[in-house]
């Protein structure tokens, strides 16, 4: 989309403003609305100055003057606001130079995906995601110095089954609900969240985005929509929009949508798959004719991503709570191991029939992730792999979860704390910044935001410590 048409687009649906976004490096989408009438070539041009100091991890007060530049391709309608808006995603760049602003995420993906065509292994990077989330009815917590407490409820939890509801609803206790464990692939009644998915799914069609289905997931109150594949840049502004989708019809439903990787115990936590390939010349560098109809490119951008797994936990896995996730038993790939179409590894070669659909599928990041700078860092660890022909080593075609303790004991594995993932990335983060797609101050910068979730979780009492430990 050109300037000109953006600004038809404006006129056209007769929009009273326009909504201008970006993401902040913990991942969140941040947003300013001007008016329509003020929105023209030049600010097109010349973008928008705000104040940089006031987000995590940005500029010093001393040197807060920021700008937004306006990518008009982003361009959609927003379909939960009253008045008739037109959001756009954004870029940040230095006012004085307009220069990107290095520790802009979406610019980070913009660089990236500059990088592979400037490596001359490929010219697009594909990125499908299979975010994962929850829905809850209810949801209470409490963080002081003297309360640490968390409640989650939801009609269709499977600890419901014995609720009378009648006192508060007028309704009885149904009983149709999925099981622990038991949520793919029931219809409804046990299904009972059929039409609000559906609606999430047709407003995110109307927005212009490409899906394809949706369904109820393994646990209890979890559930997943599907988003076709794109390219990297373009694909992180979907994970945004899908993000901002599911949060806001959630919440016209009276319910609470949340990406948190492991929002309660006992069942299965939430992932964020990421289904890759590379092309070149209208062509898939994946196919070939090794291990899985995959190309040598593809086993070395594999074993790329093997090796530099734990570091990469510390961008694709960016919270205290991602490690409440990735332990054995839940179908968490923990082992850093790959295999067609086995799941318990953390890198599945899905099947496919046809050599444009080879992939890699990364299955340990999860939703919590900023998406630009997961796609961006999974594209930079592939990439190393393939520059210095990394080896992944044999397939395990094997069930990882079922495998005799010798034999477990020799598989490596991802990082068990965001602590260990700190650690990591700041020992092995030379292959993020070839290219200057990721740079030592944005990385500085990112794990000071971090280590202060770290501290702050471990310096808190959690209530299960009370239960162990009060009466020793």
């Amino acid at each position: 989309m050109s300037t000109k048409d953006f600004l038809k687009m404006i006129k056209d649906e007769e929009a009273d403003y326009v909504d201008i976004r970006f993401t902040d490096p913990k991942g969140k989408l941040q947003h300013v609305t001007i008016v329509a009438d003020l929105v023209d070539e030049d600010f097109v041009e010349e973008g928008f100055m705000f104040d940089g100091s006031s987000i995590a991890g940005w500029k010093s007060i001393d040197k807060s003057d920021m700008k937004l530049v306006l990518d008009v391709d982003s361009a959609y309608v927003d379909p939960f606001y009253a008045e008739k808006t037109i959001c756009v995603h954004c870029t940040v760049a230095e006012p004085d130079t307009m220069e990107p602003y290095d520790r802009d995420p979406r610019g980070t993906a913009e660089k990236a995906e500059a990088y592979l065509k400037s490596s001359g292994i490929g010219d697009t990077f594909y990125c499908g995601p299979e975010a994962e989330f929850f829905i809850f009815d209810d949801v209470r917590y409490s963080v002081s110095m003297n309360k640490v407490s968390f409640q989650v409820d939801a009609i269709d939890g499977a600890w419901n089954t014995d609720t009378d509801f009648r006192s508060e609803t007028g309704v009885g206790n149904t009983g149709h609900r999925p099981g622990v464990k038991g949520g793919y692939f029931p219809v409804n009644p046990i299904d009972d969240a059929q039409d609000m998915r559906g609606e999430m799914l047709s407003t995110m069609k109307r927005m212009g985005m490409k899906v394809d289905k949706h369904h109820h997931e393994v646990a209890s109150c979890q559930h997943e929509l599907g988003l076709i594949f794109g390219t990297l840049t373009k694909q992180a502004d979907e994970i945004q929009k899908y993000k901002y989708v599911i949060h806001n019809v959630a919440q016209a439903y009276g319910k609470s949508a949340t990406f948190m990787p492991k929002p309660m115990s006992g069942d299965n936590g939430t992932g964020m798959h990421v289904n890759m390939s590379i092309w070149k010349d209208d062509k898939p560098l994946f196919a070939g004719d090794k291990y899985a109809d995959l190309s040598q490119e593809a086993l070395y951008f594999i074993g790329g991503i093997l090796k530099h797994a734990k570091a990469l936990n510390a961008i694709t896995n960016p919270t205290t709570n991602s490690y409440k996730r990735l332990i054995p038993g839940f179908e968490a790939p923990v082992l850093r191991a790959f295999s067609a179409r086995n799941r318990s590894g953390c890198v599945r070669i899905p099947w496919s029939e046809s050599p444009k659909a080879k992939r890699v599928e990364a299955r340990f990041p999860d939703p919590a992730a900023n998406p630009y700078l997961c796609f961006a860092a999974l594209l930079m660890a592939g990439l190393d792999g393939i520059k210095n022909k990394i080896d992944p080593g044999p397939a395990s075609d094997k069930d990882l979860y079922d495998l005799p303790p010798e034999e477990l004991a020799a598989i490596p594995t991802v990082c068990g704390s965001l602590r260990e993932a700190l650690e990591e990335l700041e020992k092995d983060h030379e292959f993020l910044l070839a290219g200057d797609v990721f740079t030592k101050g944005q990385l500085e910068g990112y794990i000071g935001l971090k280590w202060e979730e770290v501290y702050a979780y471990e310096h808190t009492p959690h209530p299960i410590e009370y239960k162990m430990y009060y009466s020793c």
